[in-house]
C-alpha cells in the first residue's frame, strides 16, 4: 500500500512539473523587467501562477507576468518593449500565447 502511494505521489509530482508552461527566448538587446536589468542573451522563460522565471545560465529572476491567449497564432516571436526598454509582452511563434509582465494593472496601459 505505501508502494502505491509513493509511486502516485511520484507520478503526480512529474505531471506537475510537466505542466509547467516554458519556452525559450532570445533578447537581443538589455532590457529591464519589473525594475531588474535583464542582460540580451538566450532564455528559458517559465510560467507558474502570476510568476515567470527567466534563466540564462546561473542567472535566475522572477518577475510578475501571466498568460494570455490572442485570437491568432503568431507567426514569429515577437518582444514587446515600451519607450523605456522595459519589457512588456512576449508573443511566442507558433502558438497564441502572449506572456504579459507586470501587475494586473500594468496591462491596462500596455503596448498593443
Amino acid at each position: 500500500m505505501l508502494k502505491t502511494f509513493a509511486l502516485t505521489l511520484a507520478a503526480s509530482a512529474f505531471v506537475a512539473v510537466a505542466a509547467t508552461p516554458s519556452y525559450k527566448v532570445s533578447l537581443l538587446e538589455n532590457a529591464i523587467v519589473d525594475g531588474k536589468q535583464v542582460k540580451a542573451g538566450d532564455y528559458k522563460v517559465e510560467l507558474n501562477g502570476n510568476t515567470a522565471t527567466l534563466k540564462h545560465g546561473k542567472n535566475v529572476i522572477e518577475v510578475p507576468a501571466h498568460e494570455e491567449t490572442a485570437s491568432n497564432k503568431f507567426a514569429t516571436t515577437e518582444i514587446q518593449f515600451d519607450n523605456k526598454n522595459d519589457l512588456q509582452e512576449i508573443h511566442v511563434g507558433g502558438t497564441n500565447t502572449k506572456i504579459v509582465f507586470g501587475g494586473a494593472n500594468q496591462t491596462a496601459g500596455g503596448a498593443e
